[in-house]
């Protein structure tokens, strides 16, 4: 399934697009422990396209601007043989502050800001099973959706992680929990031992994996678009990280491995064996 194959199946609408293009870009500004300042976004459609669609895609990417505070400042607008979105997002950090993917050392840990998996889980439920006979409740099919039709940048988390000085390194989970990791690896020159038992789940993802037949923890590493914040920070600094987190009212991140001198990038099960790092991170095509 194409990553906006829940629209082509209609469980997207055009406001639910608009909304999801703004805050993945916004995304990238936490990301970097930065605050957002603005969107110039582009919207080519084609000239069949009735007026009410089309302001419901620009008034999606207008309310997650409004969300985190950045106005969408234009750009272009434009026809084309179907809808066709882009954006760039600004943002402002302080000097010596950006959060950038080198910088982890052996022996810092890595951490998560929350469960990943859910996207992807949508899209497998949605889009693959035959929900009529494996129904989940209706309240996990909108978390599942939710993931795709309101995600959300951690603009706040990032700021504090940036503002803390304690962080070494930091990516979006936006490609995959895995993802992240190697790209965080590949860049700061370690690897990383990741705790399964450590992982953060959701029971919704826990339930499409046995409705699907689907070992969990790939799916929970694998190619899922969940806007969490994966970092590193020096082990003896996680207490306090945590702290800050709580003043602010953020929820508590997860401690879920550490980085090591050799590159590898492993898994360690509960029985304590370890195995190279499952699941099927997204890739830009080539």
């Amino acid at each position: 399934m194409s990553q906006f194959g829940l629209y082509e199946l209609g469980y997207l609408d055009d406001y639910d697009i608009g909304y999801y293009l703004a805050m993945a870009n916004f995304s990238d500004i936490a990301a970097m422990g930065a605050q957002p300042i603005a969107l110039l976004s582009v919207v080519r459609y084609p000239k069949t396209m009735p007026d009410e669609r089309f302001a419901q895609v620009l008034q999606g990417i207008n309310d997650a601007c409004a969300r985190v505070g950045a106005p969408n400042v234009g750009g272009d607008i434009g026809t084309a043989e179907r809808l066709i979105l882009s954006a760039s997002a600004v943002g402002v950090v302080e000097a010596g502050r950006s959060l950038l993917r080198g910088g982890a050392r052996p022996g810092d840990r890595l951490c998560i800001t929350g469960p990943t998996g859910i996207a992807a889980a949508a899209q497998k439920y949605f889009g693959k099973l035959d929900v009529a006979d494996t129904r989940l409740s209706p309240q996990a099919e909108e978390l599942l959706l939710n993931a795709w039709k309101r995600p959300q940048a951690l603009v706040p988390e990032g700021r504090s992680l940036s503002t803390s000085g304690l962080v070494t390194s930091c990516q979006d989970s936006s490609d995959g929990l895995k993802a992240g990791i190697e790209s965080i690896a590949a860049r700061s020159g370690v690897g990383f031992t990741v705790e399964e038992d450590a992982l953060p789940v959701v029971g919704a993802v826990e339930e499409v994996a046995k409705l699907s037949d689907t070992e969990l923890t790939p799916l929970l590493l694998g190619d899922s678009v969940d806007f969490q914040l994966i970092f590193t920070v020096p082990e003896e600094h996680v207490e306090e990280l945590q702290e800050i987190f709580a003043a602010h009212g953020h929820s508590a991140f997860h401690d879920i491995g550490f980085a090591t001198e050799e590159p590898d990038l492993l898994l360690r099960g509960s029985d304590g064996i370890t195995r190279r790092l499952p699941g099927n991170p997204w890739r830009h095509a080539t």
